[in-house]
């Protein structure tokens, strides 16, 4: 169990750098957008690649942030039930979630993903807009990003069932999001 509480560790590593890797896309693409809008109306000049580079990067936010935002406990739950539970259930919940749910699925979005992918590599898709960009990186992210996710569910699979075992404590608290 140690070993795989090391290698959760080194995952849970991996998803904290890639949120804040995303924390800093966030900023370029404000500065981004910001400027696209402003040599727009200030001098009339736009380009299909600077909207392009703005959806780029907020798709690499989104998928790449997916696996930081499993790890801080803060992605949708339906929380009517689990808010009632006790910390021994809501772990349970949250194992049995993670291995009927959350592997397969991530896995099968990755199955599905990377031919969708890898065909735009082979081929150097281009985006048909005048001066627009090319697709495979955009294409790379979503196996890219459930791949991330994938592994961060292990690892919470794993924190899980240790917490289960009496290994390890492990909060379960959870805010559900202010509206």
């Amino acid at each position: 169990m140690a070993l795989l509480l090391r290698f959760s560790g080194f995952v849970d590593g991996v998803s904290r750098r890639l949120g804040a890797v995303c924390d800093y896309l966030i900023l370029i693409v404000c500065f981004i957008s910001a400027g696209n809008a402003m040599m727009r109306y200030a001098i009339s000049y736009s380009s299909n690649s600077y909207l392009e580079i703005q959806w780029y990067l907020f798709g690499a936010v989104v998928l790449l942030g997916a696996a930081c935002t499993l790890l801080k406990n803060e992605h949708v739950r339906v929380d009517v039930v689990y808010s009632l539970l006790s910390d021994r259930n809501k772990l349970i919940v949250d194992t049995c979630g993670i291995i009927i749910f959350l592997l397969p699925v991530t896995s099968y979005l990755i199955y599905l993903s990377w031919p969708f992918f890898l065909k735009s590599f082979v081929n150097g898709e281009v985006s048909n807009n005048a001066g627009g960009l090319t697709l495979w990186p955009a294409k790379l992210l979503l196996p890219a990003g459930f791949f991330f996710l994938w592994l961060q569910a292990l690892s919470e699979l794993i924190k899980r069932i240790a917490a289960l075992r009496g290994v390890i404590q492990l909060e379960t608290k959870y805010e559900k999001p202010i509206q």
